[in-house]
């Protein structure tokens, strides 16, 4: 009977040991986090991040065409990867960074690269080899719309699929549509006809030219918050 008792005693506590580590401890730890807030002379002069409900529709998009399989969106410190050599970031992700993501997409596969930072004029995602030779240049929207659309227009080595179901080929009315895409070859449609974006890959997009996590944050090493000059 005692053996039974202590034996008991022994699920019972390691459940409750189980349960604090996993879910109490991190929850008082983190669960109070808060915006960044720098001040000068008392005024606010930046907070990060900023809640930003605008993107929410691309973001639904996002995780149901399911982009979260192949690509993360948190970038590793330098001693459990090669993340910030390759450029998807100028520091670590950490907590605070996604504190009004009601579902962080974090992602654990890698067969496309990390997009915690697509959005960043500082985001390079330089490959060594021969990923370097199709870098691109300018990541803006008509890149990520023609990405979409054939992905290896742009990078000849992409194992991306194409997502042409979001976009619609139409009859040229007039003048061509500022948003259609330029294609040549085989990819290009009939003469007199034009690939435009729905509605649904232009809110993608814009939700990829949102994510930029290379903000100063104080509790990551060497990227304290600048304050504005007196």
């Amino acid at each position: 009977m005692n053996r039974s008792l202590h034996l008991f005693a022994g699920i019972i506590g390691s459940f409750a040991l189980s349960c604090y580590a996993l879910v109490l401890l991190p929850q008082q730890q983190l669960g109070g986090l808060q915006p960044q807030i720098a001040e000068d002379e008392g005024k606010i002069v930046d907070i990060y991040p900023v809640k930003n409900v605008s993107h929410e529709e691309g973001r639904a998009i996002y995780q149901s065409e399911g982009c979260f399989y192949c690509h993360s969106q948190q970038v590793r410190d330098e001693q459990n990867g090669t993340d910030l050599a390759r450029g998807w970031g100028v520091r670590r992700t950490v907590a605070r960074d996604y504190i009004f993501e009601k579902t962080p997409v974090l992602g654990s596969m890698r067969i496309g690269p990390d997009l915690a930072n697509v959005g960043s004029p500082k985001w390079r995602n330089e490959n060594e080899g021969e990923y370097a030779t199709y870098k691109p240049k300018k990541r803006d929207a008509s890149w990520h719309l023609l990405h979409l659309y054939a992905p290896r227009t742009v990078i000849k080595s992409s194992n991306m699929p194409p997502y042409r179901y979001l976009f619609e080929t139409k009859k040229i009315s007039g003048q061509r549509s500022v948003d259609a895409l330029d294609l040549t070859g085989l990819d290009a449609p009939e003469p007199g006809y034009e690939v435009v974006p729905k509605p649904e890959a232009t809110k993608l997009v814009a939700y990829l030219l949102s994510l930029d996590k290379s903000h100063p944050l104080k509790e990551v090493k060497g990227s304290a918050p600048e304050v504005a000059a007196k």
